[in-house]
């Protein structure tokens, strides 16, 4: 069963997501994680930790992966 990151907002950004998920222990981890291109967004890598993730988006790294889902 994958994993499901709740928001109450219209977004969360990547770092912070990460961090939700708690595959990043700390924003500086969650930095490092994405800027050496270890994360993947709808398949895609992406090196943008303030990338902006919405419901629906699916964020996969070696340490885990999860779905954001509004509420």
């Amino acid at each position: 069963m994958e994993k499901v990151i709740k928001i109450r907002d219209e977004f969360i950004k990547l770092g912070q997501a990460l961090k939700l998920a708690g595959i990043a222990q700390t924003g500086i981890e969650a930095k490092i994680m994405v800027t050496s291109g270890e994360v993947r967004v709808n398949g895609e890598t992406d090196t943008r930790r303030g990338r902006k993730l919405y419901d629906g988006d699916r964020v996969e790294t070696k340490g885990g992966a999860f779905v954001v889902k509004a509420d």
